[in-house]
């Protein structure tokens, strides 16, 4: 709390009216010039309530007072009220426009001084204590915020931690360790980055991005409800079986459908469009809906590609593994169905990356 009150006057006299005015409601400093009032008010500037100031002083006048104090950062918090015998529009408005808050003019009625002096220590109080309470509630809510922002980080990896074990389950039931989920994931943030840099209108962000990459994990999830004949059978499947395994598209959604509080509408979303549409391609000869062009959800395009590609680059119960310039030329060339051109190009140009990738993982 601001219990004190500098007068900064040269004349004596003066001084001590404005003491005997005010004195029994602040206790009274007094300053004989201005540089020995701004030598007080860098040391107490914190007890200070209102600041009295001549203009017309040796050494160093109100103008200048004004002017060192205007740079110095807590002169924000002190009320400066000029006492002066100078009645001129020109000089208030100066002292105004250099920061002082009130002009009294000289001959002035004593009740008139504590009157405004009381108003502009009152009001600069008030702004004092608002400013704390701003300040106060941004901090809480900095707080909240933080704190959201740890629950929300725990969420994200909690329902990642979810979608890893519920791919894995798919992949070991498949013979696969789980290393083609990782694959896949990073295939996907590979090819997708490439796309936020060469195709903004497919509008990814790496939060987007995120989102994917995480979903991917759960492309095969309806293997799960595929017979072990089919899904583990070595040779080629008969057409029959091909309709039934292609059913995993469809039955991985109904299972999505299936869990619950585990993540939001986005991430819900992109789960199903990768589950049942990483079979579509660009021509319409996917399945299970023949989508066509950009019908297909990007997302699932992305994964599309990289589901492939793995698939390629390593050995399956049913193929060796192929060279990785043998599965990048059989997936640009249509080999592998048709994938869009955009996709395409940033898939060429990847292939360093996804040809890196490949290199380092091992099943």
């Amino acid at each position: 709390m601001r219990t004190k009150i500098l007068i900064v006057d040269d004349v004596e006299i003066n001084r001590d009216l404005l003491a005997k005015i005010l004195g029994d409601e602040y206790e009274v400093k007094m300053a004989e010039n201005g540089k020995q009032a701004l030598e007080f008010l860098d040391k107490w500037n914190e007890d200070i309530a209102v600041i009295l100031l001549d203009l017309v002083m040796p050494e160093m006048d109100g103008f200048q007072v004004l002017e060192e104090l205007s740079n110095r950062p807590w002169s924000k918090h002190i009320p400066i009220m000029i006492i002066s015998g100078d009645n001129t529009t020109q000089t208030e408005s100066r002292c105004l426009e250099m920061g002082a808050v009130d002009f009294v003019h000289r001959p002035f009625e004593n009740k008139l001084v504590r009157k405004r002096v009381n108003n502009a220590v009152t009001l600069f109080q008030y702004q004092a204590e608002l400013e704390e309470k701003v300040k106060q509630q941004t901090r809480e809510l900095r707080q909240q915020y933080d704190l959201l922002q740890e629950q929300a980080e725990q969420l994200r990896q909690s329902r990642t931690n979810i979608i890893d074990i519920l791919g894995s389950v798919v992949e070991y039931r498949n013979l696969e360790s789980g290393e083609h989920i990782k694959r896949v994931k990073g295939y996907t943030r590979i090819l997708a980055e490439s796309v936020m840099e060469n195709y903004p209108e497919y509008a990814l962000t790496k939060e987007k991005i995120e989102v994917i990459v995480s979903a991917s994990a759960l492309h095969d999830i309806g293997k799960i409800a595929v017979p072990d004949a089919i899904l583990l059978k070595p040779g080629k499947l008969t057409r029959e079986e091909f309709e039934d395994m292609k059913t995993h598209t469809t039955k991985g959604c109904d299972i999505l459908d299936h869990i619950h509080n585990v993540w939001d509408e986005e991430y819900g979303r992109a789960c199903h469009e990768i589950c049942r549409y990483h079979h579509e391609r660009y021509d319409g000869r996917g399945y299970p809906d023949g989508l066509k062009g950009d019908e297909i959800p990007v997302s699932a395009q992305i994964v599309s590609v990289a589901d492939v590609y793995d698939a390629l680059v390593h050995e399956r119960v049913y193929k060796k593994a192929f060279p990785k310039d043998k599965a990048f030329q059989m997936i640009v060339t249509g080999e592998c169905g048709t994938f869009s051109p955009k996709i395409m190009d940033c898939f060429q140009r990847a292939r360093q990356d996804f040809e890196k990738l490949a290199g380092e993982s091992k099943d």
